[in-house]
């Protein structure tokens, strides 16, 4: 039957797609190193270091998920080659369907596969640092922060990610002041990067007893969660250190101990913050992990040698300075300004659905082909 020869064809032509794919994954350098991952692990000793050891079991898990990620993608074209075969021998037509639907996901299969390809950058592997903060507006503000923290929960529930609240600080009349959540898996950050910035809502607002359209804004911030091993010269008298009691969803014994903690990094204005442990010390030692990441990140922006040189990039919460736009009334549209990427399934983005908007960063970032302004 014509339909499955034209699927025959379609197959074919994206085998040239699956075998740089080969490449762009780096397969043969994957299984090699898998190899020898597995043998260092059956040593004896291997689990007397139980920081590292756990680290080569993260490692071997992720590089097989590679070597199995791919496997499959073979493995579903030569399916559904099989069945292009069954429906033209027996001309049953009631297979399309189940050809159509098999052929369009392992073409999405293969082009997500090929943009994580691209995701190349020195932390582009590591856990993603997120932090929501509510731009100026009151409840409605906060209303928005506290949606977009749900959002990048539901993302990366979608994504098998471990989502760890870290900070958390909510307002009394509704919504949130500011959030921050640890997104762990493999490349967490070099997804999440894209969503680094202002983000704006246009909406009739539930706050508004006249129903008056509303505009909010919220900063999103995102840096690596980076290895222990990376050096950060931080001196000790360039910390400013604050304890206040933990609030809201981040932690479980409110208002019972001042264990959270809030560090101010003098030079540059950076502040994090966590609560999410009962210790003081470990909320602390939180901190510091998150204040490392930021001052490397912040060094990266500016290409400059000395952490005491950097400024602290400030974003401005405001008109003018958004990435991606959410428009609920008069219409339902959400596009990024960066990449022109939009769509009007804006209950769909709210649960979690940005990989669109993900991959399309990725696209412009490998092309240079960014949106014109």
């Amino acid at each position: 039957m014509l339909q499955f020869d034209e699927y025959k064809v379609k197959l074919n032509n994206i085998v040239p797609d699956l075998d740089d794919l080969d490449q762009a994954l780096g397969l043969e350098a994957a299984a090699r190193e898998v190899e020898m991952l597995e043998s260092e692990s059956a040593s004896d000793g291997f689990w007397n270091n139980l920081e590292k050891a756990q680290k080569v079991q993260q490692r071997i898990s992720q590089l097989k998920g590679k070597l199995e990620g791919q496997e499959r993608r073979r493995n579903e074209w030569s399916d559904l080659m099989t069945l292009c075969e069954m429906g033209n021998e027996e001309e049953d037509d009631s297979l399309l369907p189940e050809l159509e639907e098999g052929f369009a996901k392992l073409e999405a299969d293969i082009e997500e596969a090929r943009l994580s390809s691209l995701l190349t950058g020195e932390y582009d592997n590591s856990n993603a640092i997120l932090t929501i903060h509510a731009g100026a507006g009151g409840t409605e503000a906060q209303d928005w922060a506290q949606m977009l923290y749900r959002m990048y929960t539901r993302w990366a529930e979608r994504h098998g990610y471990a989502c760890k609240t870290m900070d958390y600080q909510d307002c009394e009349e509704g919504g949130i002041k500011s959030a921050t959540i640890t997104i762990s898996g493999e490349n967490a950050y070099g997804h999440l990067k894209s969503e680094h910035g202002v983000h704006r809502l246009v909406r009739v607002s539930p706050f508004d007893a006249q129903a008056r359209r509303q505009t909010s804004f919220s900063a999103v911030e995102v840096m690596p969660e980076l290895p222990d091993d990376v050096e950060v010269d931080i001196r000790p008298e360039d910390i400013e250190m604050q304890v206040y009691r933990s609030s809201g969803a981040g932690g479980q014994h409110v208002n019972k101990t001042s264990s959270a903690v809030r560090l101010i990094h003098k030079p540059t204005g950076v502040v994090v913050s966590c609560q999410t442990e009962r210790s003081q010390f470990q909320n602390r030692d939180n901190c510091m992990r998150m204040l490392r990441s930021r001052l490397v990140q912040l060094k990266m922006e500016a290409h400059l040698e000395k952490i005491s040189d950097i400024k602290g990039v400030q974003l401005k919460i405001e008109w003018g300075s958004q990435i991606r736009s959410y428009v609920f009334m008069p219409y339902q549209l959400v596009k990024d300004n960066r990449t022109a990427y939009e769509t009007s399934n804006i209950n769909a983005v709210m649960d979690g659905d940005i990989d669109g908007f993900i991959n399309a960063y990725l696209k412009a970032s490998a092309t240079g082909n960014w949106a014109t302004k």
